[in-house]
């Protein structure tokens, strides 16, 4: 029974929570991005290019595939190096790392603010040199 509610107690921490959610949502933004990637910025970038598909981008490394030939059929028709699908895995890659750079730094900009202590009040000032030495002559007068 130790070991059930020992997992009980991990799986139940906040910090095991907040990664499933943090996964959860990891995974529905990574899809957003492929979808940029792929319906979006690389048609964009494939017409600066020259009407070039990159989904259909490959070399063909066996010799029976006719140039022009798809890349799903050329696949079946031997070994393909298909750089083009690399190429957008990539863009897909740097879009998703500079979004968790940039909520990193934000989220380090948010704590650094709550963890600047407020200035603490400046302590009373005490007399004056001058002032100190007008009092032990007064003293020593008496």
């Amino acid at each position: 029974m130790g070991f059930i509610k020992e997992f009980k107690e991990f799986a139940m921490k906040g910090n095991v929570m907040d990664m499933a959610v943090g996964v959860i949502i990891g995974g529905a933004f990574g899809k957003i991005v492929s979808s940029l990637v792929d319906d979006i910025i690389m048609p964009l970038v494939g017409k600066a290019l020259g009407n070039a598909d990159f989904t259909n981008l490959y070399v063909a490394l066996s010799d029976g595939i006719p140039a022009g030939t798809p890349l799903a059929d050329a696949k079946g028709m031997g070994s393909v190096f298909a750089y083009g699908s690399f190429i957008q895995h990539v863009v897909d890659f740097l879009i998703v790392a500079f979004c968790i750079f940039m909520m990193i730094k934000g989220m380090n900009k948010l704590s650094k603010k709550k963890e600047e202590p407020a200035p603490e009040p400046e302590a009373p000032k005490g007399p004056t040199q001058e002032e100190l030495l007008t009092e032990i002559r007064d003293l020593l007068k008496k």
